[in-house]
């Protein structure tokens, strides 16, 4: 397998391997000290993903899945794997640390980004602006008072589900609409309520109430399917469900049938339960917007998180624990 290699190969030089390409100023950055190797940018199939880890000093990888057969495979030289983003769940944690290998990720960089991009998406799909583009762009005619009708948004209840950075940047934008503000979580956050005037809510009540939901809580065994039939149930007939988390919170057949069988109005995703395949009927359904993961995507966070994770790989490289470090007690050598 051929990679673009960045910079001269020079055997002195710790040997660094990016799955798939990030920004040019992160490998213009970890040229300085390393050697690098870029994969591509469709990435490689897990079999061959196997081999191209092997022999390198760390890994800085996006969303990659990175399993235990991968992590055997680097664990002779390789000392760190650095995220690109804040997610983690695509390497396994378990294997690294039973390897010595530290595993860091980008945490607070990416908190007004993902926000952003969960308001626009809410506003997007509550105005119907997918359906909007395609009809102006087929040359619809004429223009019908009485089409695409949209959601209000200003003044509505929009339910939180988590209370994280995020989550209050989420809450900071809304409150600019005038919006009423719920929020359920594991615990009562009173410093979250604090700055944003949200009401703390079971998990049902804040679906029976919203007629928005925006979702920002990690993905583990007690989340995944967070959403699924029941919750759709008990949600309103005009709600409009976000998410920019993590894709398996959702029952993604769950969310198909409620959007078919008008359960809930609509939905605006970022992530899907099995990236980047996306369920063909979501593709098919009319009252869905639909992003390729990209609530991160602009380059003032892309070179700040290449930047940060860089950093993060020498700091391993010269053998101090990295910042944002998930599993400190392993120890490489």
């Amino acid at each position: 397998m051929l990679f673009l290699a960045v910079g001269e190969l020079a055997m002195s030089k710790p040997r660094i391997f990016v799955p798939r390409a990030v920004v040019p100023e992160a490998l213009e950055l970890l040229r300085t000290r390393c050697h690098v190797d870029v994969g591509p940018e469709a990435g490689l199939p897990h079999e061959e993903l196997v081999e191209a880890v092997r022999g390198y000093d760390g890994i800085f990888t996006p969303v990659i899945a990175l399993k235990a057969d991968v992590i055997d495979a680097m664990a002779p030289t390789c000392k760190v794997i650095a995220c690109f983003g804040v997610g983690f769940d695509h390497v396994d944690i378990a294997a690294a640390t039973r390897n010595g290998i530290w595993v860091t990720h980008n945490p607070g960089f990416v908190t007004d980004d993902t926000a952003d991009m969960a308001f626009a998406l809410l506003l997007a799909v509550a105005r119907r602006l997918r359906e909007c583009d395609i009809f102006v762009r087929e040359g619809g005619t004429p223009w019908p008072l009485n089409s695409f009708m949209g959601l209000r948004v200003s003044g509505k209840t929009l339910g939180l589900v988590g209370s994280g950075r995020i989550a209050l940047a989420v809450a900071t934008r809304a409150a600019g609409f005038g919006m009423t503000l719920l929020y359920t979580a594991r615990h009562r956050n009173e410093d979250f309520e604090a700055r944003t005037g949200a009401h703390y809510v079971n998990k049902h009540d804040l679906l029976r109430q919203s007629d928005f939901v925006s979702l920002h809580i990690p993905l583990t065994s007690e989340t995944e399917k967070y959403i699924g039939q029941e919750e759709f149930e008990l949600m309103q007939r005009h709600t409009v469900l976000i998410n920019t988390a993590r894709g398996k919170v959702v029952d993604e057949q769950a969310l198909v049938d409620a959007l078919r069988s008008g359960l809930i109005a609509a939905a605006g995703l970022d992530v899907f339960e099995n990236e980047p395949q996306v369920h063909p009927d979501l593709c098919a359904l009319p009252n869905v917007l639909l992003a390729p993961h990209k609530g991160v995507a602009t380059m003032d966070c892309f070179k700040t998180l290449g930047r940060s994770g860089a950093e993060k790989i020498f700091d391993a490289l010269d053998g101090k624990l990295p910042a944002n470090c998930l599993n400190p007690e392993a120890r490489h050598g």
